[in-house]
Parts: structure tokens; C-alpha cells; sequence
């Protein structure tokens, strides 16, 4: 149970490749879709499907792969009026960060992901469109994006002292099932506006929350700040008592948080934190989670219950908590060691999380430097998402 979620998923996938992968059709590198013209074949539709599998990514990863890979030639279109290109250099620096994530190398992760028939030219196309998006986006806006040194100082303080930091918050959950991600967006963009105060939020959260905490107006614990991400507990630590958040994307959901109070302690060393979680895809029976919950003391006990189960069921990680996707991230930071969450779903399963551990890493104290990249950065990924539907809205994307 120790491999790597990409590990399992690559072994899984190359096992169904081998028992029975379908001849490739002859019109499998014939257009599927044009974007201004410029064509996206059947072949890189399933390649990137492939590749989204592997990753465990939500949603159904055809269409997934689809929109992904139209937003790509956007992207590569823009770049192109604006006459950026890629350097070889940045482009291998954007390989080597995204496979670190896995805790491999940049050849490694290429090697995991043939082993699931996934051509190296998938992965370099998904990285390389990413890196120079990201260029793009600071090539058109990094001068319009307003820094403050107050902006530095909160900034600074959330990522220096987060084990000094407790914060007392409640949530509101709103489902984003696949299709009607906008929707809930846009409904919690309008709470998000509207909402003041925690009774006004209590009364939303009890009527619109999917959260286990809805019936207690989403009020939650105090939760150290170095349980959650970093970018959200940033979020969450620029709001004033009584003030809603804007709203935090998470697969399959929208999430808004009300600030209820913080507590401080400026003699406490700055630190991070790493988590190692179980996550035990199982039947969504409350008698069968009970069952599980009632056998299952610690991560030992419930790796047991997967004996004899397909591998891809169960999966054990580890990371820190800035790899952590922020679904999980949230669900992790109300737990303790043994304890589980059945929250969140995925293709007809629960998903049992339990947290095995959560250990403090050192790390070094940031430079305001560092700090303020950290802040533009943050502030350019709201401009790139407006900036990214308006190239969407202009385009003429048909199919042949």
C-alpha cells in the first residue's frame, strides 16, 4: 500500500491496455474539433483522457480532455499574437516541477506514464501549455496588479507564523456536479456578495450547504491554520470577524467560508505540515461506513479491509500540504489521526478518508520578495480565468 496514487493508477491502466486495448481507428489523428482553425485530433482527445485518468482528475475525462485541450489552443493562439514562445529551459523546469509532485523525476514520471500508454508527447504538450499561459497572463497584466505592502505584511504573517494561527470559521458547501460547475459558482458569487455577518450566514449555510455542518449553520472547531492550504488559509486570514469569502473552487464543489475569530501566539515557530491519508473508495451504504468506521481504529486496520479488492480502491499518500488537492485539504483539516471523512464521492464510491498523520516540517522563513511573487501571483490567477473566457467567447471552436 505504500506506492504513489500515480504508480497505482499507471499499473491499472496498463493492465487494461494489455488484456484488451482496441485497435487504433484509421481516423484516429483526423480532426475532432477546430479551434480558429487550428485542429485537435481523436488521438490527443484520448491521450489527454489518459493522461487526466492517471491523475485522478474530476470529472468524465473525455470531456474533460475536450475542454482542456481547446482552452490549450487558446492559449497557444494568444501566445502567438503576442509573439511569446517557450524556451527549452523553462520548459523543462515546468516538467521537473509538475513530476516532483509525484516525488519523481522529470524521465521518471515520463516512464510511469508509458507504462499506462501515455506518449512523453502528452505530457510535454499539458506542461508547456500551462508554463506559457502563465507567461502570457503576466505579460498582459503583471502591470495592472495592485500590490500594497499591507498586501506583503498580512501575506507575510499567514506564511510565517502558521502554526501561531488558529482560526474559528464557518463554511458553506454548495454542490458544482459536472455540467453545472457555472452555476454554482455564480450562486455562490451572489452569497458571497450579499451575505453579512455569521446569522445571516448560518441561516444560508442550513439551507443551501451540502456539508455534513449545514444543520449547525456551518459552524466548524477551531482549525490550526497550517492544516489547511496555504492559499486558503491566506483567504482565509485577510477576512475581518463576520466577513464571507469569495468563493474557493473545489472539485465537485464551491466553498465559502465566514471568518468567526483568530487566535494568536507570536512565540511559536514558524512552520508547514505534512499529512499521510488513506483513501478507501467504498459501497455509499451507511451500514457498510459504519462498519468500516467500527473495525478501523487506525490507517494499519483499514488497509486491511482492501484485501482482495482491485488496487485502485485503496491508495495511501503522503505530501505536503501545498500538493494536497483542496478538497481533501479541507476534509484532512477536520480530522485527527484515525479519524475519517465520507464527504466527498467519486464514480458511485464514497471516498473514506482517513489521516494517518500530520507532521510539522521546518522550512525557511520566506523573503518579502518571495512573499510579494506569492500575492501577484495569486492576484494574476483571478485575471487569467476572466481573460482566458473572453479569448473563449471570441473564438469560433466548430466541429469538421
Amino acid at each position: 500500500m505504500r506506492f504513489s496514487v500515480l504508480k497505482r493508477q499507471a499499473a491499472a491502466i496498463l493492465i487494461s491496455l494489455t488484456l484488451g486495448a482496441p485497435v487504433l481507428a484509421q481516423d484516429l489523428f483526423a480532426p475532432r474539433v477546430y479551434v480558429n482553425d487550428r485542429a485537435i485530433t481523436t488521438y490527443e482527445v484520448e491521450q489527454r483522457a489518459l493522461f487526466l485518468r492517471v491523475l485522478r482528475a474530476p470529472g468524465n475525462p473525455e470531456e474533460e480532455a475536450l475542454k482542456a485541450l481547446i482552452e490549450d489552443r487558446l492559449r497557444q493562439t494568444e501566445a502567438e499574437r503576442l509573439g511569446l514562445k517557450l524556451s527549452e529551459k523553462d520548459l523543462t523546469a515546468g516538467l521537473t516541477e509538475f513530476a516532483s509532485r509525484a516525488n519523481l523525476s522529470a524521465d521518471e514520471f515520463t516512464a510511469e506514464l508509458g507504462k499506462a500508454g501515455i506518449a512523453p508527447e502528452t505530457f510535454r504538450d499539458f506542461v508547456a501549455a500551462g508554463v506559457l499561459w502563465r507567461q502570457v497572463v503576466r505579460a498582459k497584466f503583471l502591470g495592472q496588479v495592485p500590490i500594497s505592502e499591507n498586501d506583503i505584511d498580512r501575506a507575510m504573517e499567514a506564511a510565517t507564523r502558521p502554526k501561531a494561527l488558529q482560526v474559528l470559521v464557518s463554511e458553506l458547501v454548495i454542490p458544482a456536479p459536472e455540467g453545472k460547475e457555472e452555476a454554482a459558482l455564480a450562486q455562490a458569487q451572489d452569497l458571497s456578495d450579499t451575505l453579512s455577518g455569521e446569522s445571516a450566514f448560518a441561516a444560508a449555510a442550513r439551507r443551501y450547504s451540502a456539508s455534513a455542518t449545514a444543520g449547525a449553520g456551518g459552524r466548524l472547531d477551531w482549525l490550526p491554520l497550517a492544516n489547511l492550504p496555504a492559499a486558503i488559509g491566506q483567504k482565509i486570514l485577510a477576512l475581518d470577524a463576520g466577513e464571507v469569502s469569495d468563493p474557493i473552487a473545489v472539485p465537485g464543489a464551491v466553498v465559502l467560508f465566514l471568518l468567526r475569530d483568530v487566535a494568536e501566539d507570536k512565540t511559536a515557530e514558524p512552520i508547514s505540515v505534512s499529512v499521510e491519508w488513506v483513501e478507501f473508495l467504498v459501497p455509499d451504504d451507511a451500514a457498510e461506513i459504519a462498519r468500516l468506521r467500527a473495525r478501523a481504529d487506525d490507517c494499519d486496520m483499514l488497509q486491511g479491509e482492501a484485501k482482495g479488492l482491485p488496487e485502485d480502491r485503496m491508495t495511501l499518500t503522503k505530501a505536503g500540504m501545498e500538493a494536497v488537492p483542496n478538497d481533501v485539504a479541507l476534509e484532512l483539516a477536520k480530522l485527527d489521526p484515525g479519524e475519517t471523512s465520507v464527504a466527498l464521492t467519486r464514480g458511485g464510491y464514497r471516498r473514506m478518508l482517513m489521516l494517518c498523520s500530520r507532521e510539522p516540517v521546518l522550512e525557511p522563513m520566506p523573503t518579502r520578495d518571495q512573499i510579494r511573487e506569492q500575492v501577484i501571483n495569486q492576484k494574476l490567477e483571478g485575471m487569467a480565468e476572466g481573460y482566458l473566457e473572453e479569448l473563449r467567447s471570441a473564438a469560433i471552436i466548430r466541429e469538421p
